[in-house]
């Protein structure tokens, strides 16, 4: 269901505009769909057609994103398998820190070798309503002041859905506009149709490796953009928002953990408003990829550090539940088929290069 189709169903009731907005602003901030003024009655505000049509409405809502099992992680983060009022799973990701990462899509086209979640492809759309409701049902469990589009699928590849939800919780959700993230491996019309929106929201961007041969074959079906131009257009963004580009560095041990590859990183990077998170790969046994030894990603870190790179290293929600993204919804797949499938890894490598070892 969309936004815009849940706005029809209350104007089909007779709500004017306002009665809409009021229901709407209740369920994106995770109350009763006739919350308002306080100690006020519903009739004192609310139609009483629209009042009587509320219960089978939350009711429907309430079955966009039903929460199927909860995976608590020691870092305070949750991992949710959420499932879909079609039966589909997606997931959510309850972060530390008020933060919650939610689904754009069921499986993905982009195909990243080391993910789980673009294995069978893209599966469907999930609705602008559906990941509301995935805020909502996260708000149910614990306060969310930050939404990150940043879990199952590519928010780019389902624009008008990723917009219109950014749009409703900018508003009515009252989650400040830099707190909602639209993350990407790179399109362009992310770079077009992002800054003319009423809701602007902070970009992230999924590098990975800073040579176009390896990134092609890491994201086989990305959009065919060099590094080099996508760091242009992120930072034309970035000046124009006011919100430095977050870049996503997955660390494939032997794979993009060189220190050339950090070269490269300096090079894109060097006087941009950006800030780079290196994220040591989640290991699952269905992919034959592996991360980094610590020492080496801190190396890593101090190496970018040493060289004006703002640099974080941020552990994947769910590391020690085997939960990275599209895995819980794989084991839940594959429980119920008795299949299993993999991926086979690139070929690694190791820089004979070596840099210091000391914790950033």
């Amino acid at each position: 269901m969309r936004i815009e189709a849940i706005r029809q169903a209350l104007r089909d009731t007779g709500a004017k505009d306002c009665h809409v907005e009021r229901v709407l602003r209740a369920w994106s901030q995770g109350k009763a769909l006739d919350a308002g003024p306080r100690h006020q009655p519903a009739d004192s505000y609310l139609p009483l057609a629209l009042r009587k049509a509320l219960p089978d409405l939350a009711a429907e809502l309430s079955g966009l994103a039903r929460l199927r099992s909860e995976h608590p992680g020691e870092d305070g983060s949750s991992r949710l398998l959420v499932e879909l009022a079609d039966g589909q799973m997606a997931e959510s990701v309850l972060l530390p820190r008020d933060g919650l990462c939610v689904s754009t899509q069921i499986g993905c086209a982009v195909g990243c070798t080391f993910c789980m979640t673009g294995r069978d492809g893209l599966l469907r759309q999930v609705s602008s309503g559906e990941m509301v409701a995935q805020v909502v049902l996260g708000r149910s469990r614990r306060p969310v002041k930050r939404v990150v589009f940043m879990g199952m699928g590519e928010p780019s590849h389902n624009i008008d859905n990723v917009l219109d939800a950014i749009d409703l919780l900018g508003t009515a959700g009252a989650i400040g506009h830099k707190n909602l993230v639209f993350s990407t491996v790179g399109d362009l019309r992310v770079f077009s149709r992002l800054p003319q929106q009423r809701v602007v929201p902070a970009l992230a961007i999924s590098l990975h490796s800073t040579r176009a041969e390896l990134r092609a074959q890491l994201l086989p079906k990305a959009a065919p953009i060099a590094p080099a131009e996508l760091v242009d257009l992120a930072e034309h963004y970035a000046r124009t928002t006011g919100y430095p580009i977050q870049y996503q560095w997955t660390l494939l041990d032997g794979i993009n953990d060189s220190f050339e590859e950090m070269d490269g990183i300096v090079d894109l990077l060097a006087g941009k408003y950006a800030i780079m998170n290196l994220i040591p790969y989640n290991a699952t046994a269905a992919l034959d990829y592996r991360r980094p030894p610590l020492e080496r990603v801190t190396a890593l870190a101090r190496y970018l550090h040493g060289r004006g790179i703002r640099t974080t290293v941020r552990n994947s929600a769910g590391q020690d539940i085997d939960g990275g993204c599209g895995q819980l919804r794989a084991r839940q797949h594959e429980a119920e088929s008795g299949g299993d499938t993999g991926s086979a890894p690139l070929k690694r490598h190791r820089s004979r290069r070596q840099g210091a070892n000391s914790v950033v």
